[in-house]
């Protein structure tokens, strides 16, 4: 069962980002974060793998280091490791979009399975909604994002090669899955791409 500390995460994680929106959509932010949680926990993981996953953009989107000793001192040393190894970038301004992915990429093959659950239960929450909402808006959606069209897809393809090989491999097929209807839709849309480049 999950404690006042899950709890905790929950207000905290609303709290912080309140205001922030899905991207292209007026849908709450915290909504993401609630899925990402609920997969780490239909998936086996620990209280503290499901906090993380709540704040697992914290220190990306909402406040760098301080927002980590933040974390740090709530909810211990644990859950901000895990934190840590989901966060794509501090930095401000954020580096080149590519740079930051192949480096993020290349830290996710050397992450440790804790924080390698959280980062696949995020993943797989955007595959399945960058896949809704292709459904929906087409090739308008590659506008939203900075990687374009052939960045993401890139990106996603990545992404399914890495998590083959680790732990959780129900989540890991459904991330393959997602993001082979992805392509296969975004091919069809535009049968010159290439999305496996």
């Amino acid at each position: 069962m999950l404690s006042e500390w899950y709890d905790a995460a929950l207000v905290f994680a609303h709290q912080l980002h309140r205001h922030q929106k899905r991207k292209g959509t007026e849908i709450p932010y915290i909504s993401h974060l609630l899925s990402v949680s609920a997969l780490v926990l239909e998936h086996g993981g620990t209280e503290d793998q499901a906090i993380a996953a709540l704040l697992h953009d914290a220190v990306e989107d909402q406040g760098g280091d301080a927002i980590r000793q933040e974390i740090r001192h709530r909810f211990g040393e644990d859950v901000a490791a895990i934190v840590d190894h989901c966060t794509d970038t501090d930095q401000r301004p954020k580096p080149p979009w590519r740079a930051r992915k192949e480096a993020y990429l290349a830290h996710l093959r050397t992450t440790p399975d804790t924080a390698r659950l959280v980062s696949l239960a995020d993943k797989v929450h955007n595959a399945r909604t960058i896949l809704a909402d292709y459904r929906m808006v087409g090739e308008a959606l590659w506008s939203r994002f900075e990687g374009g069209r052939e960045g993401t897809l890139w990106y996603y393809r990545r992404l399914v090669e890495i998590f083959a090989a680790g732990p959780c491999q129900p989540l890991a097929n459904e991330l393959e899955r997602t993001v082979a209807e992805l392509e296969r839709l975004a091919s069809l849309a535009s049968p010159q791409a290439k999305p496996h480049a």
